[in-house]
């Protein structure tokens, strides 16, 4: 640490290589923390959570139960030990409640007065956060399996949605109105993606076994279909031609800076692709045990050397580096089946929710004192001065 600190001070290092250097240890400590819980509100699984980019201080999640839930993640008590309060509830007895399970739930990424949810009772609900109403109720045809706002646009105000219909809908917030349709997929579209990188680029993930990339500015059809096998059609049966996996896709997501995509499917294989053109990087990641028929919600670490992945796998969240696919450590502590988890970059801790109705904190271990900190301590009891810099010149009185 002192090395990283003194070679920033004196311009030798890249000053975001110190805070790259300790957030990739903070991940690599990760435990689920006794001191820090998270109130139980559902009385069913929790399918889906997001923490607002704003402040990084409140967390949204939603449950199998229809019932969606703020929580406030600062602690102000000042004691290591606390709990992360639900500041509001959209419960059983509210009038506006969804009437059956929340699918995806996600902040408006510039504010914090609004947030989106999607649900099985085939409604996309844009919410006010301060009345605690929807604003706006968009209506399907068929279940509302995944939405996404995306996180940079500054041109369009277009929310993607994914339902039972191999449609992909896009609404637009400002008019209030389904304005377009994106056509390609043969069976249901279980997980939507905007890119971060690029405001009109959008990923969809389907139970055909196709992932799509989509340039929604043009008319016609996507820019390209994922292929496991590069176009190797040697390699392929007639039936996989163009599938990212031999199974449902039900797990989609884009790295920080969206040069990757990630994709997760029921045929327990996690991949990864480079977002430009389509290509499998044909990174191993092993067995990746995925029995969700409906969208899996993993994440991606921000701000460490190497990047990390956080996926869902049966009771525990499996931590793998991005780009080796070597498995880091299993984060156990659920007793049923983990649907979603979220990464908070500001503090490097991770949130995940699953069928035992519980929320967990995983946090960094506190690093603990360096040798050369502590005999620079004795040292500094020892004499306040360092003597190089004593005044060593005689007196007149000499």
């Amino acid at each position: 640490m002192l090395a990283f600190l003194t070679a920033r001070q004196t311009g030798l290092d890249d000053p975001l290589r110190l805070r790259r250097a300790e957030s990739t240890r903070r991940v690599l400590s990760l435990k689920l923390n006794p001191d820090r819980d998270v109130d139980r509100v559902h009385g069913n699984g929790v399918n889906t959570i997001d923490i607002e980019a704003v402040e990084g201080r409140y967390m949204l999640s939603g449950g199998a139960d229809g019932v969606i839930v703020i929580y406030d993640l600062e602690n102000y008590s000042g004691k290591p030990q606390y709990t992360c309060k639900a500041v509001c509830t959209v419960g059983r007895s509210s009038r506006y409640v969804h009437k059956f399970s929340v699918e995806t739930v996600q902040w408006y990424p510039y504010d914090t007065g609004m947030f989106v949810t999607s649900s099985f009772d085939k409604t996309m609900k844009v919410w006010d956060t301060e009345m605690l109403k929807p604003a706006e109720v968009f209506e399907f045809e068929g279940n509302v399996y995944s939405h996404h706002l995306s996180p940079i646009a500054r041109k369009h105000s277009l929310i993607a949605v994914g339902t039972k219909n191999p449609k992909i809908q896009l609404c637009d917030l400002k008019s209030g109105s389904r304005i377009h349709v994106l056509q390609g997929h043969r069976a249901e579209v279980l997980s939507v993606q905007w890119s971060p990188r690029y405001e009109h680029i959008l990923a969809t993930a389907s139970a055909d076994s196709k992932v799509k990339v989509w340039d929604v500015r043009r008319a016609s059809g996507s820019l390209f279909t994922l292929d496991q096998h590069n176009g190797d059609k040697s390699k392929a049966s007639s039936e996989a031609v163009h599938t990212a996996h031999n199974g449902r896709v039900n797990g989609l997501c884009f790295t920080g800076d969206g040069l990757y995509l990630l994709t997760t499917g029921t045929d327990d294989r996690m991949r990864l692709w480079n977002s430009a053109n389509g290509e499998n990087t044909l990174v191993n990641y092993g067995k990746v045990c995925n029995e969700s028929r409906k969208r899996q919600q993993l994440t991606v670490s921000r701000g460490c050397s190497p990047e990390f992945v956080f996926v869902p796998c049966g009771s525990s969240v499996a931590v793998y580096a991005l780009h080796t696919g070597e498995l880091v450590t299993m984060l156990r502590g659920h007793y049923n089946n983990v649907d979603c988890c979220a990464f908070h970059p500001d503090y490097q801790e991770l949130y995940s929710g699953g069928k035992d109705c519980n929320i967990l904190a995983w946090v960094p271990v506190l690093r603990p004192v360096d040798v050369e900190e502590e005999s620079n301590k004795g040292a500094a009891g020892q004499s306040s001065v360092n003597p190089a810099f004593q005044d060593t010149w005689s007196s007149d009185e000499d």
